[in-house]
C-alpha cells in the first residue's frame, strides 16, 4: 500500500547543485593531508551523502575504507544530548586518519561525541565532512572541516534525511512546508 504524505516539499539544494559540490568536496579531501583513510558514515541521516561522496572520493583518486557508526540520543525520561552508541565500528583506527561523514551538523554533540570517541581509540587525525552546516545552532566547540552547503534555520528532510522515517528516498534537500 503507498504512503500518503499530507507535507509539501520545497526544494532547498537540488540533485544537480548536490551531484557537483559532492564533486567539489571530494577534491578538497584529497588535497588534504589524509592518509590511509577511514570513512566513517554516521547512520541513518548521512547514508546517501556518503555513499555518493565515497564514490566522489574513488573519482578523485582516493581508495578509503570504509566503515558505518550508529550513535543515538537516550530514550525518554534522559537528559537531551546525551548520547550512546548503537552500533560501532570494527576497524582499528589507532593511527590513522578518519572522515567522520554526516548529514548535517546542528548542536554538533553526535559529532562530538564520534570525534571524541576516534580520538580516544588512537586516531591520528578525525576530519569531518557535513552535506549541511547550520552554524546558528551549534553549541560548544565544533567545526566541519569540510562543508557543503550552509543550511538556513529550516526542518529539512531528503537526500538521506527523514521526517517520521520518510522523504529519505528524495534526491534533493527540500524544506517541509507543512500540510499540502
Amino acid at each position: 500500500m503507498p504512503i500518503v504524505r499530507s507535507k509539501k516539499i520545497e526544494v532547498l539544494f537540488s540533485a544537480e547543485e548536490i551531484a557537483r559540490r559532492n564533486r567539489e568536496l571530494a577534491e578538497e579531501i584529497a588535497l588534504s593531508d589524509l592518509k590511509n583513510l577511514l570513512v566513517l558514515s554516521i547512520l541513518k541521516g548521512s547514508f546517501v551523502f556518503a555513499a555518493d561522496l565515497i564514490r566522489a572520493l574513488h573519482s578523485a583518486g582516493l581508495a578509503p575504507e570504509v566503515e558505518f557508526i550508529s550513535v543515538s540520543s537516550y530514550g525518554a525520561g534522559t537528559t537531551p544530548g546525551e548520547l550512546k552508541l548503537l552500533r560501532d565500528i570494527d576497524t582499528d583506527v589507532a593511527g590513522r586518519d578518519v572522515l567522520l561523514i554526516d548529514d548535517i551538523l546542528e548542536s554538533g554533540n553526535t559529532l562530538r561525541f564520534t570525534r571524541a570517541l576516534m580520538l580516544e581509540r588512537g586516531a591520528r587525525n578525525v576530519a569531518v565532512a557535513v552535506l549541511l552546516d547550520k552554524t546558528m545552532k551549534h553549541k560548544g566547540d565544533i567545526e566541519a572541516d569540510h562543508v557543503g552547503f550552509d543550511c538556513p534555520d529550516h526542518f529539512v528532510v531528503g537526500y538521506g534525511m527523514d521526517v517520521g522515517h520518510a522523504f529519505r528516498e528524495l534526491p534533493f534537500v527540500g524544506v517541509v512546508m507543512g500540510e499540502a
